[in-house]
């Protein structure tokens, strides 16, 4: 198979990451650095990734964290920041997130040893819902809802449409679900902009088949068995 691929089966990242740590000469096979795209690997090749070998997982791991405001999606961060992955020094595998949420953001963080099940979740073609509870700035008039259902421009792209729904009304604030499949950066926060209104904060409460339910922040669990069948039945 594909180098890429094999690593993704490995756990050591998703594809796509694997693509830029190929470039970027972390990878070898049989003592040989290798920089280029393309390259195929055998069961019985020894490949390293920056000095260690690795071998496919048999044992595949799901957790769901409800990231709080305040850390970063990566493994580390040159800023200093607290980093997600922090917390799982000791888990018995290396996981790996599934996409991100920025660092202003909270909510439900899907990681995992499974390379090719992070592939297909972040794959455009799979359209894999994301759910956000939004508090945004002043009263959101039913024409930003409409618009936001819609579509609006970003980066002279429209966005896909959304499904929106206005949860609470209070004071000088609204409470709003929004679930869209895209993962532009920053995009729930953008959106709102395009229609006027400020996020003051995002939480993300579902991702494809699961939900974030009461799981307090900074706090995280696997998935269970249940959980599993239907996140590998949704795609």
């Amino acid at each position: 198979m594909r180098l890429q691929k094999y690593m993704a089966e490995c756990g050591v990242a998703s594809r796509r990451r694997a693509e830029e740590m190929i470039l970027e000469g972390k990878v070898s096979v049989n003592g040989q650095v290798i920089t280029q795209m393309g390259v195929q690997v055998e069961e019985t090749d020894e490949v390293m990734v920056e000095g260690k070998i690795i071998r496919p997982e048999a044992k595949k791991h799901y957790v769901i964290y409800h990231k709080p405001a305040g850390e970063v999606t990566t493994v580390s961060d040159p800023e200093g920041r607290a980093c997600v992955l922090d917390h799982f020094r000791d888990y018995p595998v290396r996981l790996y997130p599934v996409g991100r949420l920025d660092y202003d953001s909270e909510g439900l963080l899907l990681l995992t040893n499974d390379g090719a099940l992070t592939e297909k979740m972040l794959h455009p073609s799979h359209q894999v819902d994301k759910t956000y509870l939004a508090r945004v700035t002043a009263h959101v008039s039913l024409d930003s809802v409409r618009k936001l259902r819609a579509g609006v421009m970003l980066d002279d792209h429209k966005t896909s449409p959304a499904k929106v729904r206005i949860v609470k009304e209070e004071t000088f604030a609204t409470v709003v679900l929004v679930t869209i499949h895209e993962g532009r950066n920053r995009q729930v926060r953008r959106m709102f902009e395009e229609v006027g209104h400020q996020v003051l904060q995002l939480r993300r409460v579902r991702f494809g088949p699961l939900e974030l339910g009461d799981l307090p922040r900074g706090q995280w669990r696997e998935l269970t068995p249940e959980e599993t069948r239907r996140l590998m039945a949704y795609l």
